[in-house]
């Protein structure tokens, strides 16, 4: 596992990475620090993705549930390509119909101590920005792929890892957040990814975090005080039931928020106090979901999510 040290973590806080209220933000760094903005929901299409639908259709079914953005992944974003559409025009399509592309899931291999693989990797990430700029995407989640047995691998040397991609991104208008994944002996705690996004050398980059992998690592909630409008802007929201034990859930077990056992109303404390601005994005992989209706699954996952952060 990374190794982590308080100092160091208070040092990053010193260090910008924490936030509070209005920044002076870039363009793919738009997240309103005023208290009184309501909250912008976000579809993570993992949670339709056992129903195989083509990128487009995911994109109006989030429309017609009613969310206010979109969270696409990379692979369907090339399937798209191959099968001879185009994501400029999807892009004008989601623009002209107010749904945001607020980020995109990716894998690129930045953490692998195998220097080939990470060179490769960020030599695919420099093609996959196109993409990115042509479907207006404006942020780009990067979690610990390629990585997740890796031990040992000391904090300074997984943000100086982190930053050749981090510069990539934002060269290209594109945010990287460092994605934190429970499951991981590599990056599974919430303080090691503020530490990578503090340390990394350059300043655009944030953190992704997520109500289930916090539950999973072990972070839990309480470090998400210590984020604010820049180191917030995505949150993927879940939850998770109370009779499994952290070291036994897996993706699977995801289920709407209030359907299990996360703290709720902790929770929407912790965000309306810091981060009031931040895109709240349902990410479930519950094959029970993609059992459904994807529009039914979309409408009860909205329906949910609202009523566990009360929409004004």
């Amino acid at each position: 596992m990374i190794s982590q040290n308080r100092r160091t973590i208070l040092q990053a806080s010193a260090a910008g990475v924490i936030f509070s209220g209005t920044q002076t933000l870039g363009r793919a760094q738009q997240i309103p620090g005023d208290s009184k903005t309501r909250h912008r929901f976000c579809l993570n299409t993992a949670t339709i993705r056992g129903q195989n639908l083509p990128l487009d259709e995911q994109f109006r079914l989030a429309k017609k549930a009613g969310y206010d953005g979109i969270e696409p992944w990379l692979g369907d974003m090339d399937k798209y390509l191959d099968s001879g559409k185009s994501l400029s025009d999807l892009g004008k399509w989601a623009k002209d119909n107010s749904l945001g592309v607020e980020g995109c899931i990716g894998f690129p291999e930045w953490l692998s101590n195998d220097a080939n693989k990470r060179g490769k990797s960020l030599e695919q990430l420099k093609r996959d920005m196109e993409k990115l700029r042509d479907l207006g995407c404006l942020r780009i989640a990067a979690p610990p792929a390629g990585a997740t047995q890796e031990k040992n691998i000391p904090l300074l040397e997984a943000a100086s890892r982190f930053g050749p991609l981090a510069k990539i991104c934002l060269q290209a208008g594109i945010t990287p957040l460092v994605e934190i994944w429970g499951f991981s002996s590599a990056l599974n705690r919430l303080g090691d990814a503020l530490y990578i996004a503090s340390e990394c050398g350059e300043s655009g980059a944030s953190v992704l975090a997520d109500i289930y992998h916090l539950q999973k690592g072990g972070s839990g909630i309480t470090g998400l005080r210590q984020l604010g409008a820049h180191s917030m802007q995505i949150l993927h929201v879940n939850d998770y039931p109370a009779r499994i034990t952290p070291k036994d859930l897996n993706d699977s077990d995801r289920v709407f928020p209030g359907d299990g056992s996360a703290p709720w109303m902790d929770i929407q404390k912790i965000i309306s106090e810091t981060s009031s601005g931040c895109i709240l994005s349902l990410e479930l992989f519950n094959r029970d979901v993609w059992k459904m209706n994807a529009l039914d699954a979309l409408t009860q996952g909205l329906e949910k999510m609202k009523k566990t952060f009360a929409r004004e």
